[in-house]
């Protein structure tokens, strides 16, 4: 018995998978699951059933051997780039091509954890002779990531105002801001915390006199205990504390983008795809332009403009204000001897949503490409209209993690679009309240905490400190600069990698100043790269230091494979 358990294990499968360079494994065996049986059902089973009848029979004591083997090669494949490999998956049934009906777009994982717009219990006949109905452009509103970041700028940097930081013993750093305005008959304030920042607007009837620092925190959060708070007059605190609150603001995003063709059902088939189609051609063409990469000026996402390491072409648009790079999967380098394509999944499995257009009727699998990164995919598939033969439309359809909420604009029924602008309109409005949506998700807001919570940290020291430099104190007059100060808004991206990194990199940076004796000229030799690690075009050098609330196994998660280009 323990023999045909130990046989069993041996057949079992293991999935590596992209998360920032820094694979995972997911386990998984070729067992029975024990839940109720669907339609649904009926056709993964197809897709993930191994063939039994041909697996060879092989002595235990073989299998034993192999299985030895196997854990030697996992052993030593401890490089970076052999850590985002997958797999292949369990064998595929070839006559799943010759089913009866029409297939989704879509089908979810066998294990579940995804949600499917349009749902596949509500998927009838999606004939594209059915009229377009219940989608306007007006309807294609961008979501706002943060809309209280940008209030300091707005009310405060042009008016008079005082700055104050604390240290709470519970809430840890604090920094409020104050202004009088509307002729002086309203106090309007900001209290940052490691979750959150609080916003209020108070009239000044409401106290006798000027309420104190600790009283107008209080009001806008109870569990404030602080006792004082330390007046901010250093020059430049305006400039620091702006480049915090806006670090989660970007007008810049980065898309994937695959292509798959009739019978691909495999990661390694698709991003093996060289050829580009007319009609994928064409489709590119709805979403932007096609911009030689040498020498581009413009939002780069991550790809090499210089060198050309990262393909000669790419496709980018400027979108309502925002610069959108799509990473498409056909133009990036290819290998011939690597048929898993890292080079390409380097980029695409780092991107948080990823387009996937489809030509034939093979379903995209929800779980087929392997990243900690891609929680959204939007798939669109061309379709013949029955009546004009001449004129196409395209089906769309949006698969998620079951942790990012859902988002607009809401998929119109029956999901097709014969309006090419309007598919335009709707796609990169989508795409973008996807990223947005994504941080949401668990993976991602966790790590968004610990990244305020380190910017927040760092900006009450500086301000602190300089504000003491300013009064006079000696022992402060040589603190180096804080990176946050050349890190603001205009230059980052946004994202919460880059803003992870900047936040490691300047408690690294701090931690050394307080126990390593600072070199002379240190500081200026240093400060060049430490811009170029700023620029959110330039891809951020490794995280130095790490931080100590964060656990081992999520801190290698977090650098990303991009850093080698």
């Amino acid at each position: 018995m323990e023999r045909e358990k130990r046989n069993d294990l041996s057949f079992s499968r293991k999935r590596s998978f992209t998360f920032g360079a820094y694979g995972g494994v997911d386990t998984f065996t070729c067992g029975d699951e024990t839940r109720p049986e669907s339609a649904v059902d009926n056709i993964l089973d197809i897709l993930d059933s191994p063939a039994s009848e041909s697996k060879p029979f092989l002595p235990a004591s073989s299998n034993q051997r192999h299985t030895e083997l196997f854990e030697i090669i996992e052993k030593l494949q401890g490089s970076r780039i052999d850590e985002q490999r997958c797999e292949f998956p369990l064998p595929l049934k070839s006559h799943l091509l010759s089913l009866g009906g029409k297939l989704p777009l879509i089908l979810p994982s066998k294990l579940g954890g995804y949600w499917i717009d349009p749902p596949l219990e509500r998927l009838v006949d999606v004939s594209p002779t059915w009229s377009q109905h219940g989608l306007h452009p007006e309807s294609c509103d961008i979501m706002e990531r943060d809309r209280e970041a940008r209030i300091y700028h707005h009310h405060f940097r042009s008016r008079y105002h005082h700055s104050f930081t604390a240290v709470d013993s519970s809430l840890g750093p604090l920094v409020l801001s104050v202004c009088l305005e509307e002729g002086e008959d309203k106090l309007r304030v900001i209290l940052r915390m490691k979750e959150c920042s609080l916003h209020g607007v108070f009239s000044i009837s409401m106290f006798p006199n000027i309420p104190s620092a600790v009283e107008l925190a209080k009001m806008l959060c109870d569990r404030v205990t602080v006792s004082k708070f330390e007046v901010v007059c250093y020059l430049k605190a305006p400039e620091l504390i702006t480049a915090f609150d806006e670090h989660r603001v970007s007008s810049n995003f980065k898309f994937g983008v695959l292509y798959q063709k009739d019978g691909q059902f495999t990661e390694e088939d698709i991003l093996s795809n060289n050829e580009e189609s007319e009609e994928f051609k064409e489709f590119l063409s709805i979403l932007g332009e096609t911009i030689q990469l040498q020498g581009f000026n413009g939002f780069r996402g991550g790809l090499d403009v210089c060198h050309g390491q990262t393909g000669s072409e790419a496709v980018f648009t400027s979108f309502h204000g925002r610069e959108i790079m799509f990473h498409v999967a056909t133009k990036l380098p290819f290998t011939e001897c690597d048929p898993q394509q890292l080079q390409r999944k380097r980029h695409i499995g780092n991107d948080i949503v990823t387009l996937v257009y489809q030509e034939g009727q093979t379903p995209f699998l929800c779980d087929i490409i392997k990243s900690h990164f891609l929680h959204c995919f939007l798939v669109v598939q061309r379709i013949q209209r029955a009546e004009e033969t001449d004129k196409t439309a395209y089906q769309v359809s949006i698969t998620a993690r079951e942790d990012v909420p859902p988002f607009g604009p809401f998929l119109q029924d029956p999901p097709i679009f014969t309006d090419l602008t309007l598919l335009r309109e709707f796609l990169l409005t989508k795409l973008i309240n996807a990223e947005i949506s994504c941080y949401k998700a668990q993976q991602f807001s966790r790590l968004e905490l610990r990244t305020r919570s380190s910017l927040l940290e760092n900006l009450q020291a500086e301000l602190s400190n300089r504000s003491q430099c300013m009064m006079g104190d000696p022992s402060l007059s040589a603190l180096p600069s804080s990176e946050v100060a050349r890190g603001g808004p205009s230059e980052g991206s946004g994202g919460f990698i880059e803003n992870f990194k900047r936040a490691m990199r300047v408690r690294s940076h701090s931690f050394e100043t307080l126990v390593v004796p600072r070199k002379t000229g240190g500081t200026a030799s240093q400060k060049p790269k430490m811009e170029r690690d700023g620029d959110s075009d330039k891809a951020p050098g490794p995280t130095p230091a790490l931080s100590d609330n964060l656990a081992p196994a999520e801190l290698k998660d977090q650098a990303s494979p991009q850093e080698d280009t």
